[in-house]
Formats: C-alpha cells, sequence, structure tokens
C-alpha cells in the first residue's frame, strides 16, 4: 500500500466512512446521510486518510458554536451563523494506520480554523481517547447539567473538550 495523506473528502468515499466508523464507534452508529450531510455543509473540514487504493480513517469537522454539541446520529441542517469554533465531530483511523495521523489532521483543521477567523476547537472525547486530546492541546470543560445531558448520548465517559487556537 501507498503512503498515507489526508485529501478531502469525496461522495465515493462515503461506505468506506461508513465501513470504518461502524468497526471503531460500533456502540455509536450514525447513518450515511449524516456524513453526507456533513460533507455538503462544510466539505473543508472532512476528509479521508487514504492512499492510492484504499482509505483508512476520516475526519469530520465543521463550524459550531461552543458548549452546544450537535446530536449523535442527528442531522445539522444549517451551520449557525455565529460559529465561534470549529467543531471536530469525529476523527477514525483504523488501527493497524495509527501513529501521529491523528495529529496531522487535526493541524490540518487547525489552520483552516484560523483561516476562517475562528480561534477555537472543540470535540467531544469518547472512550479513552481523552489522553491523546489532551496530547494534542485540548482541555476538558467542565460540564454544567444541560451539557452532561448533550453528553449522555455519546456513552460514559465522555468529554467535551476545546483548544484555544490563540495559545499555540
Amino acid at each position: 500500500m501507498s503512503k498515507l495523506h489526508w485529501r478531502p473528502a469525496r461522495v465515493s468515499d462515503v461506505r468506506a466512512i461508513v465501513a470504518i466508523a461502524a468497526q471503531i464507534h460500533p456502540d455509536l452508529p450514525e447513518r450515511p446521510e449524516v456524513f453526507m450531510e456533513k460533507m455538503q455543509l462544510y466539505p473543508p473540514g472532512c476528509r479521508v486518510l487514504a492512499s492510492e487504493d484504499a482509505v483508512a480513517g476520516y475526519g469530520l469537522a465543521h463550524p459550531w458554536t461552543q458548549h452546544q454539541i450537535p446530536p449523535l446520529d442527528g442531522f445539522l441542517e444549517r451551520l449557525p451563523e455565529n460559529a465561534d469554533c470549529l467543531y471536530v465531530h469525529d476523527v477514525a483511523v483504523l488501527p493497524d494506520r495509527r501513529g501521529g495521523v491523528a495529529r496531522d489532521y487535526i493541524a490540518g483543521i487547525a489552520e483552516l480554523a484560523r483561516a476562517s477567523g475562528i480561534a477555537t476547537l472543540a470535540l467531544v472525547s469518547v472512550y479513552a481517547t481523552r489522553p491523546l486530546w489532551e496530547h494534542l492541546g485540548f482541555r476538558a470543560v467542565t460540564a454544567d447539567a444541560a451539557l452532561r445531558a448533550k453528553l449522555a448520548s455519546y456513552g460514559e465517559g465522555a468529554t467535551y473538550m476545546l483548544r484555544d487556537l490563540t495559545a499555540t
């Protein structure tokens, strides 16, 4: 297999994205239409980790409002006019293809955010990924009752995290 690189996601990648999501997030299923909507609403934030012959991961991000977690497997319908963060919806990479690639995706998304005048990245850490995100400059946010309720659909231990791009 040739060298992996992040490239813009294409409609033809949806089948691979869905398959990777099912493998990496079996307890957090999302419909193909949900992935497609994100790709249509904000193409610059939607990328796949690919070689010439395969897709080994994906990253999806879009403008959003801090502390307003989008519903899992829910449609956004439109992007907010008052977006103050780039929300990293998901970064999923097949286990045998990991090793710094999430860092590369986040670096690209941070550059995209800065170019768009956005100074913050946001995400929900699931499973045991919080140390990875902390290593990449994110910090956990103390959740109030409303935020805890939204996090519940992401599973036990889900943590809302922010990264200030002006500090890096």
